[in-house]
């Protein structure tokens, strides 16, 4: 530890002749000193990132890990944390290595470390860019006193079909909200300044397209157009690097024909050249490694691929440490490669501080003040709260009436597990008030029925497949669970019914052929269908599911996905009206799975769709070709009116602007939230251009009676898009703007660009 801070001292010293700002040329300069001591192999251990023991988050784990530390043959761990695990291995590095380098800290905090929020897919449906950046700078400040410095978070791939289970970690199908996200989530997790011991670092994943993985399948092929890529799927990527995220990781799909974690175009060409990322590339878990299953070479050949693709740092797979000497001194791998990439992880370790503080102010009492704390569990209710769908309310059968009878039934009012949801980090999940306990404690106990009506997961072979932690089995037979749960509806004058996924039923590895409820909990519905009682549902999930049979036969339907920490209590609130739910949908819901893909913002053909023509873009063997619920989509307790739009002018000439308004009335009796949504069409363009883009939104709080105008501005830049040419230009002619809340909206007016 002397020597580096002798070489911090050194470094003071630096002339401004540089021309760099003083901080980055004394990083430089301690750099400079620090990898002049250094040997090649300790040079390539700093590529080297292993999977402790606290977690276990992929197919492969690593082995003797504090061994190879020791050794000076890993940069960065990760599964692991709390501050006196972490501070022990650190004390092991100053101890016990040569040049006492640090080790960097990460861990897959997806949303949330120990306080749980809503899973991404909610967050987003909160249309709320400002509240998801202080949830990721209070999930920073959590984790960051729990000793670690790295999160590999966000996921920022766009994902448009919601058969794939890692939809659950992003914010569904659009370029333009998932790029206002991304710059969220990485302003809250950096803040700018990393040097700041409550930030930690950011990492877009997966770098790049994975959420176009074909059928919906985990890690499956990705093939698509560069104009495709540009102006759809890479957007969210770029928006998080010019927001200043400090790292990338690489997917496990191909681009071109390349794997991801070894093609020069995507991490050189396109990252570094094109878009002048500065930090460095870590792959996923064994990617590296399953380029070899990919077909582009043995171990040797795979590892070359990568570092000179532009990898920085090899997740698991551990081929940088056993192949890269000798790919070096054979001459396929320059030494200077190799320096790169272990600057840019010295680098990163520099601006975390870890050089000056190997723990980064890590402490049982730092720890203790900031994990689950007061304003931690209320930001938690209220993402809880504004993620919450309203999809269907006939007759104001929502908010209920807590005078009347009701019956909760369902395998998921008393589950605990599934509310915190997958990726839920190192949350303690049996300390959470599932709905039955947050009821109870609002309305006091024997207030409501109960009946389980059926298991969560009745088919074996998915539950399996499943991790039965959390999913309570009911051993009764499911003809007597189902009579129970009838007999209890009989004596309500509502019935709730909640039911859904498990919560390992989406994320990673849990890609679905159906998105319907499962039989056992439709059959449950229509059993209570039967009752002529009126029928509420509550979903819990981690993807839009098919939701026909359900949308045709029940009276209300709320969307809670998978909430959080506070899910119970804000579920509660939403039901018997103490809050009114806000959210909208970010990823479209199809009537039917044969629908897939289906997205709002897609292209018209030569034959565009009529539901009224037989030779059109439809489906003959479905009622409606439209989707159940449509992008943006979401009802209130109240009714929001809108006004005609209206334009400051009817055309816009170069670096001039517009602007677009609507008046909004909050016409119902109730105070509440809208999300008013701005969709701009360009009418004609030298290639095809979808039918409506997204391009502003803004959330507006009315009470009852009150309007508001709601303005846009409309600039030639907001116009732009990719041509054929790969070129950045907005093209004149006529565009029409919409402006409503949803994606299905007509309400437009149309203006001209020259």
């Amino acid at each position: 530890m002397k020597r580096i801070v002798l070489i911090l001292l050194v470094a003071g010293f630096i002339s401004a002749c540089t021309g760099k700002p003083s901080h980055e040329a004394e990083m430089d300069k301690f750099i400079d000193n620090l990898m002049s001591q250094m040997t090649l192999e300790e040079k390539i251990g700093q590529l080297n990132l292993l999977s402790m023991w606290f977690d276990v988050t992929g197919p492969r784990m690593s082995e003797d890990v504090e061994q190879k530390v020791k050794d000076g043959l890993v940069g960065g761990v990760f599964n692991f944390w709390t501050p006196n695990a972490v501070r022990k291995l650190q004390d092991m590095i100053l101890a016990q290595t040569r040049l006492k380098i640090p080790l960097l800290v990460g861990y897959d905090v997806i949303h949330g470390h120990r306080t749980i929020y809503p899973i991404p897919l909610g967050l987003a449906a909160t249309w709320d860019t400002q509240l998801i950046e202080r949830i990721a700078t209070a999930v920073a400040d959590e984790a960051s006193a729990d000793g670690l410095q790295w999160t590999f978070s966000p996921m920022v791939d766009i994902a448009r079909d919601p058969r794939w289970g890692r939809v659950s970690e992003g914010a569904g199908e659009d370029p333009y909200l998932g790029a206002e996200i991304a710059k969220a989530m990485v302003r809250g997790y950096e803040q700018g300044d990393l040097s700041n011991q409550n930030t930690i670092m950011s990492c877009i994943k997966h770098f790049a397209l994975y959420g176009a993985a074909e059928g919906g399948r985990d890690y499956n092929t990705v093939d698509m157009s560069r104009l495709r890529m540009y102006n759809e799927y890479l957007p969210p990527y770029e928006a998080a690097v010019k927001a200043g995220a400090s790292s990338i990781m690489t997917s496990f799909n191909e681009i071109d024909g390349v794997p991801a974690t070894g093609n020069r175009w995507l991490l050189t060409d396109l990252l570094r050249q094109q878009w002048g990322f500065g930090g460095f590339v870590v792959s996923d878990w064994t990617s590296l490694y399953e380029m070899e299953d990919h077909g582009v070479g043995d171990r040797a050949k795979v590892t070359e691929m990568a570092i000179n693709a532009g990898l920085d740092m090899d997740m698991v797979s551990e081929y940088m440490i056993e192949e890269l000497p000798a790919l070096v001194k054979a001459g396929r791998v320059k030494t200077e490669t190799v320096n790169a990439a272990c600057r840019r992880i010295l680098e990163a370790k520099y601006r975390l501080g870890l050089f000056t503080d190997p723990y980064r102010g890590a402490s049982e009492e730092r720890a203790k003040a900031k994990i689950m704390s007061p304003e931690k569990l209320a930001l938690s209710k209220e993402a809880a709260l504004k993620s919450i769908v309203l999809l269907k309310n006939e007759h104001q059968t929502l908010p209920l009436d807590p005078s009347k009878k009701i019956a909760f039934i369902g395998p998921l009012v008393k589950n605990q597990r599934t509310l915190v949801g997958n990726w839920c980090a190192a949350s303690d999940w049996e300390q959470v008030e599932n709905l039955w306990e947050a009821l109870e404690n609002k309305y006091g106990s024997g207030k409501f029925l109960y009946a389980a009506g059926c298991n969560l997961v009745e088919n074996e072979s998915i539950r399996r497949m499943t991790d039965p932690q959390g999913n309570v089995i009911d051993s009764r037979p499911s003809q007597q669970l189902l009579a129970e749960a009838v007999q209890t509806a009989q004596q309500a004058d509502v019935v709730v019914a909640v039911l859904g996924e498990a919560y390992d039923m989406s994320g990673e590895a849990a890609s679905r052929t159906s998105i319907d409820l499962l039989d056992n909990q439709k059959a449950l519905l229509k059993a209570l269908k039967e009752t002529g009682k009126p029928v509420v549902l509550v979903l819990m999930n981690g993807r839009p599911l098919t939701l026909q049979w359900e949308h045709d036969n029940l009276d209300a339907i709320l969307e809670t996905w998978l909430a959080g920490t506070r899910a119970g209590d804000a579920i509660t609130e939403i039901l018997f009206g103490d809050a009114n739910p806000s959210g909208k949908i970010t990823m479209t819901f199809p009537r039917n799975v044969g629908q897939i893909p289906i997205y709002y913002n897609h292209k018209n053909t030569g034959r565009p769709f009529n539901n009224d023509s037989k030779f059109t873009v439809k489906y003959i063997d479905i009622k409606e070709n439209t989707p159940l619920y449509p992008f943006g989509y979401g009802l209130s307790y109240t009714k929001f009116e809108y006004s005609d739009v209206q334009l400051s002018d009817s055309t816009l000439v170069g670096d001039g602007k517009i602007t677009a308004s609507v008046t909004l009335t909050n016409s119902g009796d109730r105070a509440g939230e809208e999300t008013v949504q701005l969709y701009i069409r360009d009418m004609v363009g030298s290639i095809t251009r979808p039918v409506k883009e997204l391009k502003g939104f803004q959330k507006v709080a009315l009470k009852p009676g009150e309007s508001r105008q709601v303005a846009f501005s409309i600039t030639t830049e907001l116009l732009k898009f990719y041509n054929a040419g790969l070129q950045w230009t907005a093209e004149p002619g006529e565009f029409t703007v919409f402006i409503g809340g949803c994606s299905d909206v007509n309400n437009n007016a149309k203006f001209t660009l020259k």
